[in-house]
Formats: structure tokens, sequence, C-alpha cells
């Protein structure tokens, strides 16, 4: 993505979308087999376009070759929502929101990891703080998503993960997707 696909948005808190009209928005996407099926699909690589999301929401339509991942990410503040249009994802996440600042490593509690597995037309909610992955387990699969986030996302920080230690390694900023 690059940074002059990127508009800013000074949306009124108050006329910001709910999660659940993202979701509808982003159910709505991927309902739509003719637009899921016009996205370029790419063997090697992740692709994605980028769409109008509702009240000034930065949303996406991705496309994951098999075995295609994100990575441990949050959404550096931003709440959203992802909905699979074809294929299958598979979300692990924490059971319990995370600090987004003020350190660099946490040793996690027990129980704390969550898997959802999310076939074609299943999404999901999440809130501002929450740390995930995705990631396309399927060996010979393409699968494609629809991403909506509010308000558009300022950063996204990045984790490493190794038994119960999470680790911030980096925070990417707009201007370098």
């Amino acid at each position: 993505m690059s940074a002059a696909s990127r508009t800013p948005h000074t949306q009124n808190p108050a006329s910001a979308p709910t999660a659940a009209e993202l979701l509808d928005f982003a159910r709505s996407v991927a309902a739509d087999a003719a637009r899921v099926a016009a996205l370029p699909l790419d063997a090697e690589g992740r692709t994605w376009q980028r769409l109008e999301g509702p009240g000034g929401a930065e949303a996406w339509l991705i496309g994951w070759p098999p075995g295609a991942e994100t990575g441990w990410h949050d959404h550096g503040g931003s709440y959203g929502v992802f909905v699979t249009a074809a294929g299958e994802l598979t979300e692990d996440s924490l059971a319990v929101p995370l600090p987004s600042e003020g350190w660099r490593s946490l040793e996690l509690a027990e129980d704390l990891d969550r898997r959802r597995v999310l076939p074609e037309g299943k999404g999901r909610a999440f809130g501002r703080n929450h740390l995930h992955q995705v990631v396309n387990a399927s060996p010979a699969t393409h699968a494609v998503s629809v991403h909506a986030y509010y308000p558009p996302l300022p950063l996204i920080r990045r984790y490493s993960r190794k038994g119960s230690t999470l680790r911030l390694e980096y925070v990417e900023r707009p201007e370098e997707w």
C-alpha cells in the first residue's frame, strides 16, 4: 500500500461507524461473488484492494495464498472486523486485551491463547487493544477476506512470540505500507 493511497480522516466520533456496522459492511462485500472473484491473486504473496469503508473507515479486500500469514500484530488502537469471503482463515489471538504502550516484552499467563477457524461467510469484530495473527493454513487453496478498521490505521505494531514470551519488534507507519 502506498502513502498516496491513504487519505487522512478527521471524523467526528459521534459519526464513527460501530463495530456492528463495520461487520455488516464486510459481510456485504464478502457476499459479492463477482467483486471477490475480481481480486487478482498471487501464488507468492498477499494481494489487496482498497475499499471505501462506511463512515470514513479504512477497508481492504485481501487475497491470501496457501500458507500466508500476518504474524502477530495489533492495529494501533483502531477497532475492526474481518470476514472470510472465500476459503478459510485461522485467527490466533489472546483472550485478554494487552496494553498498547509502555512495554517491550511480556510473559503471558497460561490459557490466554484462542484459536478461531473462520470458513467462508464467517467473521468477527475486535476491540482497540486486540492482538492476533491470521493464517491461511490451507496447503493448496487461496483465501480472500474483507477487513475494516476505525479509525483508519494510525500504525501497526509487529510482535514476535516464543512460547509464553511476547516481544514488540517494530512499529509500521502508514507511509511504509
